[in-house]
């Protein structure tokens, strides 16, 4: 008899803690669907998208990496014809070795000073642009593509011709350019200059955005991780022989990323593997950096185990209350000592040396959604909601203390947080009892 009433109790404390957690997410749920904020920012990026798809205020030029992340909510704001229009710029300024280009502008909105303009006859009226320090660009337009014929389902542009060949085709050779060009054979993996985490301005070089012989060179995660999603893309718009090909490159590339770039000591992302000379950083150990966008974008690409994303996600957000800093959007903590960058970046928290980015941030929300952990991303994703409401608009970063900088329309900001909330919604709906 003691034996079943003992039983009976341990029963009734699951049945009370599934009860717990059920009444929990209904909460949630409640709080998702009732929540107005979300309301008011989704309309308000939509807004921002819908004028049109360069950067942001204070931006003429159209960005690949930047496009990425807005073109899910562009796809249901814009012209489906202007958007297919604007993609197929990117492949009409491809160079001859099938690299791909930034970004581009009309020829008469070229007003910065950059000697090194791209140029093509299948583009007439546009001149493009690279920041070389990066390694990013093929892949965003990888998955530009991909995420517009996802949202669209229009599989015919992968057919259009431009120049002589498919978009599809021209798919291919950027692939085989970054073969060719950006791999490194002894780890098998993508390699690019010496930047902050996923940034576009390099160390130890005036030449801020473009690869010298002074040029330091790396691996990193953020690259690899991205090239791994970008093969996703590719193996999914393919069929046959092609597709095997693109998930066994996109395996390779995710397991070497792992080898390489995943310290299992301190469980967090290795900030560089250098190629063969190595920065002068005195007595500040780089692998002390924790890479907050880097390890997003890894996260993205399954790189990570879903107990290792809880782990993550807590020392970002330690490492957000020790610099003092107003969300996970921080890009990387510590910052690297002031001198290490140059010019404006030269200083601790500012721009990619340790501002903050919703920009990245809201895509660490979107996997917290992704893997289970909505409570977590809704408590996270707070501070990036309401400083959009509180500054009118979508900044590009926050410096310490919250001030806000760069574009007051940043689209990268307005796409990620639009699609967080959207998945939220989604997620709200599933869980609704």
């Amino acid at each position: 008899m003691k034996s079943l009433v003992k039983y009976m109790a341990v029963g009734a404390m699951a049945m009370a803690c599934f009860s717990c957690a059920t009444d929990s997410k209904q909460v949630l749920v409640n709080s998702i669907e009732n929540d107005l904020s979300f309301q008011q920012v989704d309309s308000m990026g939509r807004a921002v998208i819908g004028k049109g798809l360069n950067a942001g205020s204070g931006y003429s030029q159209v960005w690949a990496r930047d496009l990425n992340t807005f073109i899910e909510t562009a796809c249901e704001v814009v012209d489906t014809k202007d958007l297919r229009g604007a993609i197929l710029v990117f492949f009409g300024l491809q160079q001859p070795n099938g690299e791909m280009i930034d970004g581009y502008v009309l020829k008469g909105e070229f007003d910065w000073d950059d000697p090194n303009q791209y140029f093509s006859d299948a583009a007439p009226g546009h001149v493009g642009f690279k920041n070389t320090v990066e390694t990013d660009q093929e892949t965003s337009l990888i998955q530009v593509v991909g995420k517009y014929i996802r949202k669209t389902g229009d599989v015919s542009i992968l057919k259009e011709e431009v120049a002589g060949k498919s978009v599809y085709d021209r798919m291919k050779w950027m692939i085989d350019y970054l073969m060719h060009e950006k791999y490194d054979q002894k780890h098998g993996l993508l390699t690019g200059a010496l930047t902050a985490d996923w940034g576009d301005v390099q160390a130890n070089d005036d030449e801020l955005v473009d690869i010298t012989e002074n040029s330091i060179i790396t691996i990193d995660a953020y690259d690899n991780a991205m090239f791994a999603i970008a093969l996703d893309y590719m193996a999914e718009m393919s069929r046959g022989d092609d597709k095997e090909k693109w998930q066994k490159m996109r395996k390779d590339i995710a397991d070497n990323t792992r080898k390489y770039l995943w310290d299992t000591q301190r469980n967090k992302i290795i900030p560089h593997v250098y190629i063969d000379k190595t920065p002068d950083l005195g007595d500040f150990d780089e692998n002390d950096v924790h890479y907050h966008g880097g390890t997003a974008i890894a996260i993205e690409a399954g790189i990570l185990t879903k107990e290792e994303i809880a782990i993550v996600n807590k020392q970002m957000l330690e490492n957000v209350r020790l610099a003092g800093m107003p969300s996970i959007g921080l890009t990387l903590y510590p910052p690297y000592p002031e001198g290490f960058f140059h010019g404006n970046m030269s200083k601790p928290y500012i721009y990619q040396n340790g501002g903050d980015w919703t920009w990245f941030g809201g895509r660490m929300i979107q996997q917290l959604i992704t893997n289970g952990y909505v409570a977590e991303a809704y408590d996270e994703i707070r501070p990036m909601i309401d400083r959009v409401i509180k500054n009118n608009g979508f900044f590009e970063w926050y410096g310490q203390g919250g001030v806000p900088s760069g574009s007051g329309h940043f689209k990268g900001s307005a796409g990620v947080l639009c699609k967080a909330i959207e998945m939220f919604n989604d997620w709200a709906k599933e869980n609704k009892k």
